[in-house]
């Protein structure tokens, strides 16, 4: 990542008024923040990454960031991984994130596992309510985004899920 991105990188956060900006892929980790005085900061950067186009972000706070089966495959690319499809768990509501029914219980999914179309995935508590958040997808859990306990936001990211 050159100068020239970071700086496209805080043009987006002044632009669209945003308070945090996380980019995370194979080699690198940026994490931009805006501090107390209101300008934002870069707090976390690993090893160089290729260029990517920011093209697609400038439409928007809320539009997916896209990256090629490349940059999240864990090993050497294959012709099985350019059908990679990944699909992306956002939170309906505002609340707090809970992976178990109740503390100290066996999360309901984790990395790896297999689940299927309307099972449960989460809990999101808001406003004393709990809410069960179920899979619109059928597949394998690659990730987790938020930790236990954690606040969420609407559209947050929650769970990737490798489809295909």
């Amino acid at each position: 990542m050159n100068f020239d991105e970071i700086e496209r990188i805080l043009e987006l956060m002044r632009t669209h008024d945003l308070i945090e900006f996380e980019l995370e892929g194979d080699g690198l980790k940026v994490r931009v923040r805006k501090g107390s005085g209101g300008a934002p900061q870069v707090t976390h950067q690993l090893p160089a990454w290729p260029p990517m186009p920011l093209a697609d972000a400038a439409a928007g706070p809320r539009q997916a960031l896209v990256l090629p089966p490349a940059a999240i495959s864990a090993g050497p690319l294959t012709a099985d991984d350019t059908e990679l499809e990944l699909a992306v768990v956002k939170s309906p509501i505002v609340g707090t994130f809970y992976r178990s029914s109740e503390p100290g219980a066996a999360s309901f999914v984790d990395v790896g596992d297999h689940v299927k179309k309307d099972q449960v995935l989460c809990i999101i508590e808001a406003m004393k309510l709990m809410n069960e958040i179920t899979s619109e997808y059928e597949g394998e859990i690659v990730s987790v985004y938020v930790e236990n306990g954690k606040p969420v936001q609407y559209g947050e990211r929650l769970f990737a899920i490798k489809t295909a």
